[in-house]
């Protein structure tokens, strides 16, 4: 779904609706997913895709949000964000149950593990961004960043979001083992934030989901207090 100018309220109210319904949607998609996750290659691969649909769906939810998130009061705002970071935690936890003991799907989607969990912590804010992560893409990581360098050189993007945006690719870019030049390292260690930097901290690797996930439920009850 995507707000244009002038949207109305029977406008956020079907994305409120949109997101309840996908609530009932991904726990039945996750059942049958569940069912397929010992299978073949084939069931592999169609999983992944479904789940990257999944995520994608969920991505867009926040990104329709910060759209529109002026013509929203603050309680809506904030309601709505908090429920989609709570589909974001059902999501993650769903996955871990399928790729509980499967080595395969280890392999496939801790990716993707990482980047749900970048994005229930609010350590990344870019739904685009953690798209990228999530698929592992370091190329067009990459190509967004020098996009980016443009944008900020002709006055088309703002120093603040440019810097937050750049952490969080070098960030994801240096989680998906890619080397980063000696001006990139210094850069992301100038501007990381406080919850950025204790990511960092519990997720030296794509396999130390379980303590990324501890953060992430820290961070998610914060924001219920």
């Amino acid at each position: 779904m995507h707000f244009g100018a002038g949207r109305q309220p029977a406008e956020f109210k079907a994305l409120r609706d949109q997101i309840t319904k996908y609530i009932l949607y991904v726990g039945l998609l996750f059942y049958l997913e569940i069912k397929m996750a010992s299978r073949g290659k084939t069931e592999t691969s169609k999983l992944k895709q479904n789940l990257e649909e999944q995520l994608d769906r969920l991505m867009q939810q926040l990104q329709d949000l910060e759209e529109c998130r002026e013509e929203l009061d603050a309680d809506e705002y904030e309601e709505t964000k908090k429920e989609t970071l709570e589909q974001l935690s059902e999501f993650n936890d769903s996955l871990k149950k399928i790729m509980s003991g499967n080595m395969t799907l280890v392999d496939e989607l801790s990716g993707m593990q990482l980047a749900i969990q970048a994005a229930i912590s609010q350590a990344f804010k870019t739904p685009e961004v953690i798209r990228l992560f999530a698929k592992k893409q370091p190329g067009q990581l990459r190509t967004r960043l020098a996009e980016m360098d443009r944008d900020l050189m002709v006055g088309k993007l703002e120093r603040g979001l440019y810097t937050q945006q750049k952490v969080e690719i070098l960030t994801a870019l240096r989680k998906l083992g890619e080397k980063l030049t000696a001006d990139d390292e210094a850069f992301l260690s100038a501007n990381a934030g406080a919850i950025l930097s204790q990511f960092e901290k519990v997720s030296t690797d794509l396999g130390s989901g379980d303590k990324v996930l501890a953060l992430a439920s820290f961070e998610v009850e914060k924001t219920k207090k």
